[in-house]
């Protein structure tokens, strides 16, 4: 009954931790290029009284066991990176990436960071930068007095000046791929890392080697569907309040063996 009360204990915790996932999903959903975490779990160890397939007392192989199970523990949180709806904006800075890649960006440190997030802002030099002001990787600079920024779906970054009818090029958006983008260490800020497990990055140009195509006036928004994950809610607490009425009765046995020295 003592391994009872630790099993669903173990079970409590773990749908603890799909709510407070949850939570964050539904907390983001209007949060631009937001992707979803999803909660995956493990049994335990178990207990082996009898393997399966061992021989009985009259010779014969039994075609079961006895295993007694030790409970659940979170084995990972994946990001789930499928796309979310493009909404029109009509900003001709809003970039979003219809496919596959990242926008590369330039930390204070030196260091890249990747995202979806592609509501860029012009900074006091006209370089392109992030909401947090962190500037586009390689960077594209926009001339003072530009009458129009055409951005292209291979990242082709062109403007038009006073005194000119020709579009001029002022630089390109490369956007970038990982092998493993699920392994990507997620740092807030609508900002991700590379890792071991993600793999080096990939860049290229956009529409090249299975890299997505720019869209410009779009933004990418969040693929949380909050049906989906009202109902995993619901889910998590009927099972949270399942593995609670295992403890309640695990107590009420202990209390009972107890009651008989009495």
């Amino acid at each position: 009954m003592i391994k009872a009360l630790f099993t669903a204990a173990s079970g409590m915790l773990a749908q603890q931790t799909v709510v407070d996932t949850t939570a964050n999903n539904l907390a983001n959903v209007d949060t631009t290029g937001f992707k979803r975490s999803q909660v995956e779990f493990q049994d335990l160890l178990y207990q082996t009284v009898r393997n399966p397939g061992t021989q009985g007392a009259n010779g014969f192989e039994v075609p079961t066991g006895i295993q007694i199970g030790s409970g659940v523990r979170t084995s990972g949180i994946t990001k789930i990176f499928s796309e979310g709806t493009l909404e029109n904006t009509s900003n001709s800075l809003d970039t979003s990436i219809d496919g596959p890649g990242f926008f590369q960006v330039l930390m204070p440190n030196g260091d890249t960071r990747y995202t979806r997030d592609g509501s860029f802002r012009l900074n006091s030099t006209g370089q392109l930068v992030t909401a947090d002001g962190f500037p586009l990787q390689p960077p594209v600079t926009i001339p003072p007095g530009a009458l129009s920024i055409t951005i292209g779906t291979d990242g082709t970054v062109s403007v038009t000046t006073p005194g000119t009818s020709a579009a001029t090029n002022v630089g390109n958006i490369a956007t970038a791929q990982f092998p493993n983008q699920g392994g990507l260490r997620a740092e807030g800020r609508n900002l991700f890392s590379e890792t071991n497990a993600s793999g080096t990055a990939q860049p290229g140009t956009p529409g090249d080697n299975g890299l997505g195509t720019l869209q410009q006036g779009f933004l990418e928004r969040s693929n949380v569907q909050v049906v989906t994950e009202m109902i995993r809610l619901i889910t998590a607490q009927r099972a949270f309040e399942a593995s609670q009425r295992a403890v309640l009765t695990s107590d009420q046995m202990l209390q009972a063996t107890n009651g008989m020295v009495r």
